[in-house]
């Protein structure tokens, strides 16, 4: 079963944030092992700053495969990013960990380290909303690798 590490800058303050991506952590474990790590928001630090203490802490949560949440990231479909998944998987790659920076981005040692950069578009969502995107992204993924009709 692959492992699936989601590691964000901050923490799901708002309640149907958090019940929402509960809902796809549940949802989940049929597929994957999945677990999320919040890292320390600075949020009344300078930009540059605050960046890199989050970067800092980032970077000791990064295990396999990292694919790099980021506005400049390519941008797939659903059924492109269940592909993307399984190749993973059947290449031998147990272990994917999915980062979301904070409101002012990551360090450039964090984009060195991903693997990938993955884009949700030109529009600007956020940071709590994204993560809750991209699990629901991760189980549509799954479902569409299982045949499941969650994805039509």
């Amino acid at each position: 079963m692959i492992r699936i590490n989601v590691v964000a800058v901050g923490k799901l303050k708002d309640k149907f944030y958090r019940e929402a991506a509960d809902e796809y952590l549940k949802r989940l474990k049929r597929f994957a092992s999945v677990t999320e790590t919040e890292c320390t928001e600075y949020p009344d630090s300078p930009n540059s700053l605050a960046a890199d203490r989050e970067s800092k802490e980032i970077m000791t949560k990064l295990k396999g495969h990292v694919v790099l949440l980021d506005v400049g990231g390519e941008e797939m479909s659903s059924e492109r990013f269940s592909e993307y998944l399984e190749r993973l998987a059947a290449s031998g790659k147990s272990e994917v960990t999915f980062v979301i920076g904070g409101s002012r981005g990551v360090s450039a040692n964090v984009k060195k380290a991903a693997d990938f950069r993955l884009g949700f578009g030109k529009m600007t969502f956020p940071h709590a909303l994204a993560r809750v995107m991209l699990l629901e992204q991760i189980y549509r993924a799954f479902a569409i690798m299982s045949g499941s009709p969650y994805h039509k």
